[in-house]
């Protein structure tokens, strides 16, 4: 089959240039035709970088008028994500999206259903996904290795600086809002979609930024917490998710190991079972789950199977509403109803 022919709008997301450089590694599933930044200030600090050199770049309207153009991936900044998405759905693109889904419930729940109706696959970037060690814990789950689940950690911390501070002071939910997301993806592809949120933001300073967040999701039998500050020493290195059972634990620390491609050392789970499963006898497992080759590499093949009717969405509209909607709650911005 030919290539999908796909454009890139916006370069101000923090995951855009890695999207690219995915992007230009599957040239037997992607062509791509072009990237949008319409920003001055963001061409002058990331349009040299080195996966976007040789691309056209070309304004949004040149981008819509290209022929048999398919898909577009929207990595604009972060308050630009879902008003660039509409347009695109209204073009009737598919699309990869970037996280968050915007501040507003309404506007993306707009976008999931324009996309519904025109059948039009949408993807959003929770790179969580397609991790073998996360995938790991889903099938441990699954399969009933735990048994009944009453506890779920999961941490996403960071350390930054001012500059990103200001940025992030830009969004009600600070950084539960921007990084949560990635956590509340996964626990509800576990536990489902929670009867209650409850919301905590404490932040360190005074300047605006609500730095360290909070939650905690409740269901009928288990409650899960979600952290996610930027004040955290070495935080990449606590990334982490524990799932707790009465018959057993899986624990992922780190989630994945923080280096330029995300593809050198393999990633371990640590299983802790009362009674054999599967391969594994009672007792405590260090597992080697096994490479990572690159981060978007296998999301982003998942994206084109669905372009091409290979396979059907295995995250539908409902999961990403559920998430988006948790997450909002989670972040502060509704009451969970």
């Amino acid at each position: 089959m030919k290539p999908i022919k796909i454009g890139q709008i916006g370069i101000g997301h923090n995951h855009a240039d890695e999207k690219m450089r995915t992007l230009r590694s599957l040239p037997h599933l992607f062509e791509v035709v072009g990237i949008v930044e319409a920003d001055p200030a963001w061409r002058e600090k990331r349009g040299g970088q080195s996966q976007y050199k040789g691309l056209r770049w070309m304004t949004e309207a040149e981008l819509f008028d290209t022929t048999d153009l398919e898909a577009v991936a929207v990595e604009t900044d972060g308050s630009d994500l879902i008003p660039t998405a509409a347009r695109c759905a209204e073009r009737g693109l598919h699309m990869h999206l970037d996280k968050p889904g915007g501040e507003s419930l309404p506007d993306f729940k707009a976008l999931l259903d324009t996309c519904e109706r025109r059948g039009l696959a949408i993807q959003l970037g929770y790179m969580y996904r397609n991790n073998p060690a996360i995938n790991f814990c889903r099938e441990a789950v699954r399969s009933g290795w735990l048994g009944d689940i009453f506890e779920v950690h999961a941490v996403m911390s960071r350390l930054d600086g001012d500059d990103y501070r200001k940025w992030v002071a830009n969004f009600k939910g600070g950084s539960l809002y921007i990084f949560g997301g990635y956590l509340i993806d996964i626990i509800i592809s576990l536990l489902g979609r929670p009867e209650n949120v409850t919301s905590f933001q404490r932040p360190t300073r005074d300047d605006g930024c609500h730095d360290n967040g909070f939650a905690v999701l409740e269901y009928p039998r288990a409650t899960a917490s979600v952290r996610a500050s930027i004040v955290e020493v070495e935080g990449f290195r606590r990334r982490q998710l524990v799932v707790c059972g009465t018959k057993g634990t899986v624990e992922i620390c780190p989630l994945e190991h923080h280096n330029s491609r995300y593809e050198l050392d393999p990633l371990h789970v640590r299983l802790t079972l009362s009674e054999p499963c599967g391969d594994y006898a009672a007792g405590t497992h260090v597992i080697d789950v096994g490479v990572m080759h690159g981060r978007y590499t296998e999301q982003l093949t998942e994206l084109a199977r669905v372009i091409r009717g290979e396979i059907k969405n295995p995250w539908p509209s409902s999961h990403e509403f559920h998430v988006h909607e948790t997450l909002l709650a989670a972040s502060g911005y509704n009451t969970f109803t």
